[in-house]
């Protein structure tokens, strides 16, 4: 079907046409705003002040939807906005991960925003059509599609009837519609979400990108909290961007040749360091499924462990030799990581494609951990076919698998029986339970649309039925802030504790990823050094999703001599290669100090977002028992020797002539106490009252004073 069948099928409800203007120094300053309800379009100027305390990214999504919403705004109010944006260095091809957008929203898991980062096309498409960001408001009574116009200067809203849902099939149409032909493919970029968006409150957003190598559609996903489910719940069937082609300087930049020079050397990096490191070219993330197996950090059975005998079938290698090789697999042009591997001509054995024949874009490592180890499956088929149905249903991977663990020790536990899940035995390592209520959640029935819930909801649910005990509910359902945890056994780094419950938007390790600092290296003993971490690290991290960046770059792969560097963690190289191109791009001055202050203007601000709307304070940054040590006598026993020498040595407490059961609860009130110390470091080095809350004298030292922020504050001061 081309644009002129399509137009012929498919109503155009609304057209608003807009005056094509270059981008200058990174920035267009403007955005765009579409409500789908009253098909209103029109665009907003980017203010200097927005400019200058938001800066982009992240930043700017924060503050429109700060100013859409209410305190009370609920995550199905039409009222209610994903915005999308880029930030200022987004669209560059001369330096590696580049092409990052990120979307918030109000979300369904968490009552609170969240953000998440995606790759894929979509971000620098919108932003060379116009625009730093796109606000969509309002809900539909049918499915649309919002179509950007990048060639043309036009957004259109069309009427999307007896389109497919399903993001693979949508998306390879949707390139079709709007492509002159094969070749124009890759200026067509897609959101979508899927069938099971429409049934849970964890749908996730895939933006594409054209595979000019293998000739198909590609996805990556802004995963976390649901944001496709807002998509859904709006009526959106798809965001579609589309431009005349990619040129070397889209952002017009103050000046190229700094940026191409720290482009080369880092692409040198890649060439020289690449495989003795991470094997990012070649296994992309996954390299990490044996190495935290080998740390015992790999989550198995509900995080219950951090390790596993049969994690050798799942080890990086076999994910290495399923995975297309030599294939540039970025999802930005430009990128010489090309980590986004993919499975081609992957079988599928189950499901509404069976015996159909896809690329798997992935898995990554977290999901090769939450589709895999987390529920007791060390099976790559089912991680790969779990991976393909999670992405083209729209759920997100990592909480799917996190699900997937709490129902399955809720099963083993009897809190869940067969006559409760529907007939569906959902023991650890029942890859065909597992397989089927992914199944089910997507066509809407069943124990399926339970699980689609999200852990938390499950917790309030199965304690208020009276089928298990709230307590253990709580100490197993790895959530925090109704988001469940990523991929990583924290209970051996207080750090990484931190770097989960503390974050603004629930346990993502996009904030703060401690645990080799902290656990393996020791490099941050104490609770100031600690402290220091939870500081630097969240802020640091923040400034990626402000400019529309990519993290992996930073850290992935290091500067041969980083080793040497008086602060190796935080590969100060790559921070100057930043610091350098972001200059570069926009002519504005900046060091390393005042990068940090750039993002946590943000991060204060996020903070204080939640505190408008009832949370972000020291309640809500309370993390379930299990990520911080043994909540069953299981557990313990499995790392006795480990435990009862913590307890001698650290607690102080001779473990000999104890039971186990008391051991157990000697060593929780240790763990929760030395929690409960973190946070009283952290929040005084945040500038945070000791519940949580910004001190007007941060917020003022750093330039968040904003009026409203203030207000939102000022009377929780004690």
């Amino acid at each position: 079907m081309n644009l002129q069948e399509f137009k012929t099928k498919h109503k155009l409800l609304k057209e608003w046409t807009y005056e094509l203007k270059p981008i200058d120094k990174g920035y267009n300053m403007r955005t765009l705003y579409v409500n789908v309800g009253d098909q209103t379009i029109n665009e907003k100027p980017v203010s200097q002040l927005m400019k200058d305390k938001f800066v982009g990214g992240k930043g700017f999504g924060l503050k429109l939807l700060w100013d859409a919403t209410k305190p009370d705004t609920k995550w199905n109010d039409p009222e209610n906005e994903i915005v999308i944006s880029t930030g200022p260095i987004c669209g560059i091809t001369q330096y590696s991960g580049t092409g990052k957008s990120l979307v918030v929203a109000i979300s369904p898991q968490t009552d609170i925003v969240v953000d998440s980062n995606v790759g894929g096309y979509f971000g620098p498409f919108m932003k060379f059509s116009g625009f730093d960001s796109m606000e969509l408001q309002g809900k539909s009574s049918d499915d649309v599609i919002v179509f950007i116009d990048g060639v043309n200067g036009k957004i259109e809203l069309y009427d999307a009837k007896n389109l497919p849902i399903d993001s693979h099939v949508l998306a390879e149409k949707l390139h079709e519609v709007f492509s002159n032909d094969e070749k124009d493919k890759m200026n067509v970029s897609v959101v979508s979400a899927g069938t099971a968006a429409d049934h849970s409150l964890i749908g996730m957003l895939n933006f594409t990108f054209y595979d000019v190598k293998r000739k198909v559609v590609r996805l990556k996903q802004a995963g976390r909290g649901g944001i496709g489910t807002v998509l859904r719940d709006k009526k959106i069937l798809a965001v579609v961007a589309k431009v005349a082609g990619v040129k070397g300087n889209m952002n017009n930049v103050v000046d190229m040749a700094p940026i191409m020079e720290r482009g080369k050397r880092f692409n040198k990096e890649m060439r020289e360091l690449d495989d003795s490191q991470c094997q990012m070219r070649k296994i992309g993330t996954a390299h990490l499924t044996h190495i935290m197996n080998d740390y015992d950090l790999f989550p198995t059975n509900n995080f219950k462990f951090g390790s596993h005998p049969d994690a050798i079938n799942v080890h990086a290698d076999v994910y290495k030799e399923r995975f297309t090789q030599n294939v540039p697999d970025g999802c930005w042009i430009g990128c010489n990581m090309s980590c986004a591997k993919g499975v081609d001509n992957y079988l599928l054995r189950t499901g509404p494609y069976k015996d159909t024949r896809v690329i798997v874009d992935g898995p990554e490592y977290e999901t090769a951990a939450s589709l895999g180890s987390c529920a007791g499956i060390f099976d790559p088929d089912f991680t790969i076919e779990a991976n393909f149905y999670c992405d083209t249903y729209g759920i997100c991977t990592i909480s799917w698998g996190t699900i997937l663990g709490f129902v399955m020790e809720c099963y083993e536990n009897g809190i869940l029986n067969d006559e409760r899940t529907g007939g569906i035995k959902l023991n650890f390592g029942n890859a065909d339970g597992a397989m089927e209520i992914l199944h089910q959640l997507a066509r809407g029935e069943g124990f399926g649309l339970i699980a689609g819930l999200g852990v938390r909801k499950m917790k309030e649910l199965f304690a208020a039925k009276g089928w298990g005990d709230a307590q253990f509910l709580q100490d197993i359902g790895m959530e925090n802030k109704g988001l469940e945890y990523s991929q990583y056994v924290s209970k051996e780094s207080l750090a990484q504790q931190g770097g989960y419950a503390m974050t603004n938007k629930g346990p993502q390790h996009d904030e703060a990823w401690l645990i080799f600092m902290d656990m393996v290296n020791n490099q941050i003993p104490t609770f100031e050094k600690k402290a220091e971490a939870l500081y630097y690290f969240p802020m640091f991290r923040t400034w990626f999703g402000l400019q529309g960046l990519c993290k992996l770059p930073w850290n992935d792969v290091e500067p041969e001599d980083n080793h040497l560097q008086a602060e190796p963690g935080k590969v100060p190289e790559h921070v100057d290669n930043y610091i350098t191109i972001y200059k570069a791009v926009t002519g504005l001055d900046l060091d390393k100090d005042s990068l940090i202050v750039q993002s946590e203007r943000v991060y204060q601000f996020q903070r204080t977002f939640n505190i408008r709307r009832g949370y972000g304070l020291r309640e809500h940054d309370a993390q379930p028992y299990r990520a911080a040590g043994p909540v069953t006598e299981e557990e313990y026993l499995s790392r006795q020797e480990r435990y009862d020498k913590q307890m001698k040595e650290l607690i102080g407490v001779d473990p000999e002539g104890k039971t186990t059961k008391e051991k157990v609860a000697i060593t929780r009130a240790y763990r929760e106490d030395r929690y409960e110390q973190l946070l009283d470091a952290v929040y005084k080095r945040r500038g945070w009252t000791p519940n949580g809350v910004p001190t007007l004298e941060r917020l003022k030292a750093i330039g968040m004073d904003l009026p409203e922020v203030l207000e939102v504050v000022k009377d929780k001061q004690v």
